[in-house]
C-alpha cells in the first residue's frame, strides 16, 4: 500500500492538500515506521540515506512531510519518428524534450529505453546530417546582439534577481498547473505569466562570469515562462481528461482528442495554439496491436 504507483500517491497527497488536510509546507505525511527499520533500509535505501542527512528525520522512527513535483515532460519539440530531425534545419531532439510514443502518459523505466532507442537513431542521423551539409556562414551582427544580451544582467544596477520570480513561478504552477486542472485556475495561471514577463526584462546578476547560477537563471527563466505558457495554454485547450492531464472540470475522455494534438507555436511575442490530426497508425502497427488484443 506504501509504494503504490506515483500517479495514485500524487494524486491522493494533492486531495488531501485541497481539502485542508495537508502537511506545513503543501504536502502531506508519509509514515512507513511500522515496518522493521531494517526492511526499511533495505526497500529505501536512498530516501532513508536522504532524509537522514539532508533534513535529520529518521524515517524508519516517524513520518516523513513529501510531495508531487513534476518529473517528465510528455510532448515537446515536434520531430520526424525516424531521424528526430525537427522542422528547425540541423536540430535534432530525442528522449523527454521530443514528442515521443508515450501519449498522455508512460509506463515506469520507459524513459530510459526512449533514450536509448531514438537517442541513437537521432544520434546517427544527425551525424549524416553534418556530413552533408557545409557550415554557415555567421553573422557577427547576430552575434554581437546575442553577446549584449547574455551580458545585459551583469551592467543592471536596480533590476531584480531572478530566485523570487524562480520561486514565484515554481509556487503558482505547482498550484494552478498541477495534477488536477480546473479552467479558473487556469485562466489565473496566465495571468501570472503575464505579470512575469516584464520582471524578465529586468533582470540583474552580479559575481564573475566563472560558475554563476544566479546569471544562468536569468537565462533558464526566460525558458521556463516559455514553456509553462506553452503547457497551460495546451491544458486550457483540452476540456477532457486523459492520462496525466486531469481536469475536474472536464472529467471524462473525448473522443476527438484522441484523433488531434494541440501545437503550441511562438510567432513574433505570442504564442499561439492550434489543433493538427494525429497520423494515421501505420498498418504494421496495427497487425501488432490486433495480434496483443
Amino acid at each position: 500500500m506504501e509504494l503504490s504507483t506515483r500517479d495514485v500517491v500524487a494524486r491522493a497527497i494533492y486531495t488531501e492538500v485541497k481539502e485542508g488536510r495537508g502537511s506545513i509546507h503543501g504536502g502531506a505525511y508519509l509514515d512507513i515506521s511500522h515496518k522493521p527499520a531494517e526492511y526499511v533500509k533495505k526497500k529505501l535505501p536512498s530516501m532513508y540515506h536522504q532524509f537522514k542527512e539532508l533534513a535529520d528525520v529518521d524515517i524508519t522512527t516517524g513520518p516523513m512531510e513529501v510531495g508531487p513535483t513534476c518529473h517528465y515532460m510528455m510532448g515537446g519539440i515536434r520531430v520526424d519518428a525516424e531521424t528526430g530531425q525537427s522542422t528547425v534545419p540541423g536540430l535534432f531532439a530525442a528522449g523527454e524534450a521530443a514528442a515521443g510514443l508515450h501519449g498522455s502518459n508512460r509506463l515506469g523505466g520507459n524513459s530510459l529505453s526512449d533514450l536509448l532507442v531514438f537517442g541513437k537513431r537521432a544520434g546517427k542521423a544527425a551525424a549524416d546530417h553534418a556530413k552533408s551539409v557545409q557550415s554557415g556562414a555567421l553573422d557577427n551582427a547576430q552575434l554581437q546582439d546575442a553577446e549584449r544580451e547574455m551580458l545585459a544582467p551583469f551592467e543592471r544596477s536596480d533590476g531584480e534577481f531572478p530566485y523570487e520570480i524562480h520561486r514565484e513561478l515554481q509556487d503558482f504552477m505547482q498550484s494552478l498547473v498541477g495534477i488536477f486542472r480546473t479552467e479558473e485556475d487556469l485562466q489565473k495561471a496566465l495571468g501570472e505569466l503575464e505579470k512575469l514577463k516584464p520582471r524578465l526584462q529586468r533582470m540583474r546578476a552580479d559575481g564573475s562570469r566563472m560558475f554563476n547560477p544566479g546569471w544562468h537563471l536569468t537565462r533558464e527563466l526566460r525558458s521556463m515562462v516559455l514553456i509553462s505558457e506553452a503547457v497551460t495554454r495546451s491544458a486550457l485547450a483540452r476540456r477532457e481528461s486523459r492520462g496525466a492531464h486531469s481536469r475536474i472540470d472536464y472529467p471524462n475522455f473525448d473522443d476527438a482528442w484522441g484523433k488531434q494534438n494541440n501545437i503550441i507555436v511562438k510567432r513574433g511575442n505570442q504564442m499561439t495554439l492550434e489543433q493538427r490530426p494525429v497520423s494515421e497508425m501505420p498498418a504494421e502497427l496495427k497487425e501488432i496491436l490486433a495480434e496483443d488484443k
